[in-house]
């Protein structure tokens, strides 16, 4: 089985202030592009679903 890759936001900005994001079935990993080195956080499935419905329903 291959590794997920990492991804940009699709609304990043040019000035590179935006974080990657590894997709797995049961979970995320998300990191900042800017500083690769300093690893990545790791969310559940549900946990990251949450956070992104909570973006499209503007209530963060």
């Amino acid at each position: 089985m291959t590794e997920p890759t990492w991804h940009k936001s699709s609304h990043s900005t040019g000035s590179g202030n935006c974080v990657e994001v590894r997709q797995h079935t049961d979970r995320a990993d998300i990191r900042d592009t800017k500083n690769r080195q300093a690893g990545h956080i790791t969310v559940s499935a549900p946990e990251w679903n949450a956070f992104l419905q909570a973006i499209r329903d503007n209530t963060l």
